[in-house]
C-alpha cells in the first residue's frame, strides 16, 4: 500500500538529489556559456560607452553590482537548483501516486520511467522548441514579462495536451491494442503540439554579433540539465518505491508467531 504522504516525502528527498545532480551538470558545462555571453554584454557595453564619449554625450552611469558573479555561479545557482529540484520531486511524486496502476500494469520502477520521460517531453523538451533558453545579453528587458507568459503557456498547453494524448491512448487501446494505440495517441500528440507551436509568436532576440557557438552550448546546457534532473527523479524514485514495497511484501508475508 503506497500513502501519499510516504510517496510526497520520498519524491522531496529525490528532488533534492536531482537538484543536486542538476547543479553538476550546469556547473560543468553551463557555466562556460553564460561566462562567454556576460562578456559579449560587456563588451558591448565598453563599445556603447566610447561611442557616447566620442559623439561628445554623457552614458548613463553603471549600476553598481547587487550580486556578484561568484555568488551567482555558486551558492545563487546551487540554493535555485535545490529549491527547484525539491518542488519539482514533490510533484513527480504526487504524478506518480495518480498513474501508478491506472496507465496500465507496470511496476514502480516503469512508471516512474514513464511519468519522467512524460514530464521531460511536456515541461522541458516541447516548450524549449518552441522558446528555447537564451544566455544573457540575448534579451530584450522590455519583453521579459511576455517571453516569459509564453513560456508558461507553453508548458500548460504541452502537459494538458499530453494528458489528453494519454486519456486517447487508453480510448482506443481495447479496440486496435496497446501498441497501435500509443502509436496513434504520440502522432496525435506530436501533430496537435506542431499547430499551436505554429499559431503562438515566435520571439528572436539574439542580437547581431553574439557568437553561435555560445548560444548552441548554452542552449543545449539548459536542456542537458532538465534531462539530467528528470532522469534522476525517474530512476531513483522508482529504485526507491520498488524496494519499500517489496520490503513489505516480505514482512507481510512472514509467518506470525503465536505467544
Amino acid at each position: 500500500m503506497l500513502s501519499t504522504r510516504s510517496l510526497l516525502v520520498r519524491g522531496m528527498l529525490v528532488g533534492l538529489a536531482a537538484g543536486a545532480a542538476a547543479y553538476l551538470f550546469a556547473t560543468v558545462f553551463g557555466e562556460g556559456p553564460v561566462g562567454q555571453a556576460i562578456d559579449f554584454e560587456s563588451a558591448q557595453a565598453v563599445a556603447h560607452t566610447h561611442a557616447a564619449a566620442a559623439a561628445h554625450t554623457h552614458g548613463e552611469a553603471s549600476e553598481p553590482e547587487l550580486v556578484s558573479r561568484t555568488v551567482q555561479s555558486t551558492i545563487g545557482l546551487a540554493t535555485a537548483a535545490l529549491v527547484y529540484g525539491v518542488a519539482l520531486g514533490g510533484l513527480f511524486a504526487l504524478a506518480f501516486a495518480i498513474a501508478y496502476g491506472r496507465i496500465g500494469r507496470f511496476n514502480p520502477r516503469a512508471t516512474a520511467a514513464l511519468v519522467a520521460l512524460g514530464g521531460f517531453v511536456t515541461v522541458a523538451f516541447v516548450p524549449f522548441l518552441k522558446y528555447p533558453a537564451n544566455p544573457p545579453a540575448t534579451g530584450n528587458p522590455d519583453t521579459l514579462g511576455q517571453r516569459t507568459g509564453l513560456y508558461f503557456l507553453m508548458i500548460v498547453i504541452a502537459v494538458g495536451t499530453g494528458l489528453l494524448a494519454v486519456n486517447l491512448g487508453r480510448w482506443l487501446n481495447p479496440r486496435y491494442g496497446a501498441w497501435t494505440a500509443t502509436l496513434m495517441a504520440i502522432a496525435a500528440y506530436v501533430v496537435l503540439i506542431g499547430v499551436i507551436q505554429a499559431a503562438l509568436p515566435t520571439i528572436s532576440e539574439v542580437p547581431d554579433g553574439f557568437p553561435a557557438l555560445v548560444l548552441w552550448k548554452f542552449r543545449l546546457a539548459s536542456l542537458g540539465t532538465q534531462l539530467v534532473t528528470w532522469t534522476t527523479l525517474g530512476l531513483l524514485f522508482g529504485a526507491l518505491t520498488e524496494r519499500s514495497l517489496r520490503a513489505r511484501s516480505v514482512l507481510a508475508a512472514r509467518p506470525t508467531v503465536a505467544a
